[in-house]
């Protein structure tokens, strides 16, 4: 991928991991830039002939009766809107934030003329982009940190009449960080299929849990899915199986994965349509030659679609964990207490480990609280402004519960990789493959051995080369 090329309605999150996080470049479609101008035409007429149009020939919020007077109404209102707090988003997140502002402004429903989309396309492709911080946004749109980001992307450029609500009044913010948390989630399912079929030749685990005929009797597509993936790393396992029924933990590992794969499909289905969907207030309707008050920053689709996110997310992560402390008891493994390298050995091994993945996950598991059904009013607005979606922080926690999750990933595998080298069996294809992976940032811990350093470990699994 050389370029992404912006028309407002083709916009992936393919497109914005490679321009957020690779640094490809960005065009605007030609096409676009002329539904731009056409837009903007109708701005002009309404400007012109003074009919009421919300931010652009009035102020906004209480002040929506107040005619706009002064020339530099579009730039004060930019440097008033600048209330975000806290510590600044990570870089990637303002360029996947730009990128998402960009796509709705080619997207030719707000003021915005052609010129200030390519000069916002200009920054991008520059890394012109200032620091946005991290709170002040309640999902109504994200003002404060669209505030943050215009304020320091215009840098001279000058504002025409009605174009600073269409910097402002956009939920960017919440879209883009969320997608790139529900990107990371995705790689971390997939993580967590392979270690659940690595757990499996650890404990000696009955393979009937993958039998394909699971799938075709309870036909769910995640379950399915997930049973042929592991399936598939078993093959040429001889790991026999030691019981007729494992914990739960283990025999549901694909019902498990399975339901957060099906949940992630209706989220990136949500994420595909938000990525190019209107979301300002005004909304310019060239057919009809109006500019027109909406509620279209309402993002709760976002919002309930990176809940559930989370909420899918959390048992998967959960259940990880509780799989990695089975692998220290000797009743039921087999093998030796805390996967000491012998019987009978004074030191704890790897026990000590069991208390920090489940401290981890249930961390992990308090992220899942749904934020969509907050309400709260602000002071703005006469009391209209009584809704919320807290659609930022619905993305920003399934960004840290997958940041933890890996944590827990991280554990479970050097706990599962232990196992099998203790029990010695032949393992399948894939699960031989992903002990090798694990086996180059963690050495089997023999006996007086120090406890190992995780973190090269849990960049590998975040990054989905642990897979590779």
């Amino acid at each position: 991928m050389q370029t992404v090329t912006l028309t407002g309605s083709s916009l992936t999150l393919d497109d914005l991991l490679a321009v957020a996080r690779r640094g490809v470049r960005v065009d605007i479609d030609p096409a676009a830039l002329v539904a731009m101008a056409r837009a903007r035409d109708v701005v002009e007429r309404a400007i012109a002939e003074g009919r009421p149009a919300y931010a652009v020939t009035t102020g906004v919020g209480s002040r929506k009766s107040f005619d706009i007077e002064a020339s530099d109404h579009d730039r004060l209102l930019v440097r008033q809107h600048r209330i975000s707090q806290g510590a600044p988003v990570a870089h990637e997140i303002v360029r996947a934030t730009a990128l998402r502002l960009a796509n709705a402004l080619a997207r030719a429903t707000t003021a915005a003329r052609p010129e200030l989309a390519s000069h916002l396309v200009a920054a991008l492709n520059d890394d012109r982009l200032p620091v946005v911080r991290t709170h002040g946004s309640i999902g109504q749109s994200d003002l404060a940190q669209m505030a943050d980001l215009a304020d320091g992307v215009l840098d001279g450029f000058e504002l025409a009449q009605g174009e600073a609500i269409a910097l402002l009044n956009q939920s960017a913010f919440a879209t883009a960080s969320g997608a790139l948390a529900f990107a990371d989630a995705l790689v971390l399912l997939d993580v967590l299929d392979h270690a659940g079929a690595l757990d499996l030749e650890a404990l000696g685990a009955n393979r009937n849990s993958v039998h394909p005929a699971i799938g075709e009797a309870r036909p769910y597509p995640g379950l399915q899915a997930t049973l042929k993936r592991l399936g598939r790393l078993l093959d040429g396992s001889e790991v026999e199986a030691r019981n007729l029924q494992d914990p739960l933990t283990f025999r549901t590992i694909a019902q498990q994965n399975g339901a957060a794969r099906d949940a992630f499909g209706f989220v990136g289905a949500q994420l595909a349509i938000e990525l190019n969907a209107a979301q300002s207030n005004p909304l310019v309707v060239v057919d009809e030659d109006v500019v027109i008050s909406v509620g279209n920053f309402e993002v709760q689709p976002l919002a309930t679609a990176l809940d559930l996110a989370r909420l899918a997310l959390a048992p998967a992560i959960s259940t990880a964990a509780e799989r990695a402390v089975k692998l220290l008891q000797r009743n039921l493994t087999g093998l030796t207490e805390g996967l000491g390298e012998r019987p009978a050995m004074p030191e704890s091994a790897l026990s000590e480990y069991g208390v920090a993945v489940q401290s981890i996950a249930v961390e992990a598991r308090l992220l899942a609280q749904p934020v969509s059904f907050e309400l709260v009013s602000t002071t703005q607005a006469e009391g209209i402004e009584d809704r919320m979606t807290m659609a930022p922080l619905a993305g920003r926690r399934l960004a840290e519960m997958v940041e933890l999750g890996a944590r827990v990933v991280a554990i479970e595998l050097m706990f599962a990789a232990q196992a099998c080298d203790l029990r010695g069996a032949k393992l399948g294809t894939g699960t031989t493959r992903l002990r090798d992976a694990v086996r180059r940032f963690v050495p089997f811990l023999a006996e007086g051995a120090a406890l190992p350093d995780l973190e090269p470990l849990v960049e590998e699994i975040r990054s989905g080369r642990i897979l590779a």
